[in-house]
């Protein structure tokens, strides 16, 4: 299991694992219920991977902010991202105090903390999986 290989499809809830690369797209599989779905090249796909979050002097990897977040919960669970505005942003300071407040919506926290808490459960988002994170190559179809 591996974070390099964990995308969000815009239009389809949750998050998904690159399964395997095609001539037309790929086959992924949903981490909220196990079903595969094939996506073609021209859908909106984003790897968690190759995520930033703005703060004022440069953008901070996902997943250095998932191992910010692990490192503070102790590999648990984060806040939900259900709670307060406010909430949010509070909490959000205490894992990344330097976010730009201007361009970091509360909406992107929200999707932060929810991808996290997905990912969290089934070990992709732990301290010791975001401190040695392999390179992987995606397999292509034959």
């Amino acid at each position: 299991m591996s974070f390099q290989k964990i995308l969000a499809i815009s239009g389809k809830p949750g998050l998904f694992e690159l399964k395997i690369q095609t001539r037309t797209g790929f086959v992924a599989e949903s981490l909220l219920d196990g079903k595969k779905v094939t996506v073609g090249m021209r859908s909106n796909v984003s790897l968690l991977s190759e995520i930033a979050v703005y703060t004022y002097t440069e953008e901070v990897r996902l997943a250095e902010v998932f191992k910010a977040i692990a490192t503070k919960e102790n590999d648990g669970l984060a806040l939900s991202h259900k709670e307060s505005d406010a909430t949010l942003r509070e909490y959000f300071r205490t894992i990344l105090p330097e976010f730009d407040e201007d361009r970091v919506y509360t909406s992107d926290i929200k999707k932060i903390l929810n991808w996290y808490n997905l990912l969290q459960p089934k070990r992709y988002v732990t301290v010791e999986a975001l401190s040695v994170e392999p390179k992987e190559e995606i397999p292509a179809a034959e």
